[in-house]
């Protein structure tokens, strides 16, 4: 595909070179440029997202894929609009839900697609990550204020893990991922962080949503349950969320003192939801 011109965009974590492409006939599309060094993977990347387009989900279709001499190339459908997580706070209440029952049963459509069978075991994956992070949390040289409850929980409930089910996740799905587009709906993007895992682990995220938007957290629930939350879910939720603040402390340092504070607050945030973990449903749901 050739373009007459590409701006460049700078944001996300990727690594990535990302810009907006243009054709000659005013097309317009994202153009991700992956270096080589960070280029395993990005084939089998672009076929699984044709995979999850296929099922209708709204996103940054796949249209090409080549390799380069300096990587790899991916060229997606441009998605004109504004980022979510500017856009839903200024809505009324209704339509911040809304929003997030939208953004719940697109997940559950992602979700469809099962984990290869020589997937390894959950229970045994997963107790080893948390192992890992556990370790490094300890090592660190900033831990939380009351810190100890994550901690403490995780211990208490490394149980729940035992017999999860596991499928394609996006990787990072939250509020921050996604797109309202000029017809007012609702865009997910970028999928280079794909995994397999259990389902539920894809809600560790949503801090960030319900930071951003309680409502847009709570409808993004209902709609992935279709407003039946099991219980058992928000045991594991509060496992996978303390297990994921437990890394978001040491990943911060090398980015600097801003993203230290970030991480620093959202634990604070997460201790009062969840009263240190003492409640097992946080204060942000359903606050309708």
């Amino acid at each position: 595909m050739e373009f007459v011109s590409m701006e460049p965009i700078h944001k996300g974590w990727s690594g990535d070179w990302k810009y907006r492409a243009v054709t000659a006939d005013g097309t317009n599309y994202l153009l991700r440029i992956t270096p080589r060094e960070k280029s395993a993977g990005r084939a089998e990347a672009f076929r699984m997202e044709r995979r999850v387009a296929a099922l209708g989900v709204p996103m940054c279709g796949p249209v090409e894929f080549g390799v380069r001499e300096d990587g790899v190339y991916t060229v997606e459908t441009w998605i004109d609009g504004e980022d979510a997580e500017s856009a839903v706070p200024l809505l009324p209440e209704a339509r911040q839900y809304a929003y997030g029952v939208d953004a719940g049963q697109i997940l559950r459509k992602i979700h469809s697609i099962p984990a290869p069978e020589t997937q390894e075991d959950w229970e045994s994956r997963f107790n080893r990550k948390m192992d890992y992070k556990i370790q490094k949390y300890m090592e660190c040289v900033i831990h939380y204020e009351n810190g100890q409850a994550f901690l403490d929980y995780i211990r208490e409930n490394r149980h729940l893990l035992k017999g999860r089910p596991q499928g394609f996740q996006h990787g990072d799905y939250h509020i921050g991922n996604m797109m309202i587009d000029r017809e007012g709906k609702l865009q997910i993007i970028d999928f280079d962080r794909y995994d397999f895992g259990d389902p539920w682990e894809e809600f560790n995220r949503i801090v960030w949503s319900a930071q951003c938007s309680p409502l847009f957290a709570s409808g993004m629930v209902d709609g992935y349950f279709e407003g039946a939350v099991p219980p058992e879910f928000w045991k594991l939720l509060a496992l996978y969320i303390a297990s994921n603040t437990l890394s978001s402390v040491y990943w911060a340092i090398p980015f600097g003192q801003g993203e230290v504070e970030t991480m620093l607050n959202q634990a604070k945030d997460i201790l009062r939801w969840y009263d240190n973990m003492r409640k097992i449903v946080p204060a942000w749901y359903n606050t309708r």
